[in-house]
């Protein structure tokens, strides 16, 4: 088997884990054979002194066909 990655940033107003589940779910939308995430770097926005928005760099790692 040989796997290869892909990195990915998934944004959300409602938490980091929340941006890592969007980043896997687009990334779901045009990769195939998905396997395991790692978050590799954790970001947000700030707005009028507060946090407006999430970021998850996520790295992907998928199964290449045979």
């Amino acid at each position: 088997m040989v796997q290869k990655v892909t990195e990915v940033v998934g944004t959300s107003n409602e938490g980091f884990a929340r941006a890592a589940q969007n980043a896997v779910e687009t990334a779901a939308k045009t990769v195939r054979n998905l396997r395991w995430f790692r978050v590799t770097e954790l970001e947000g926005r700030i707005t009028n002194q507060k946090v407006s928005e999430y970021h998850a760099t996520v790295k992907i790692y998928f199964d290449l066909d045979a």
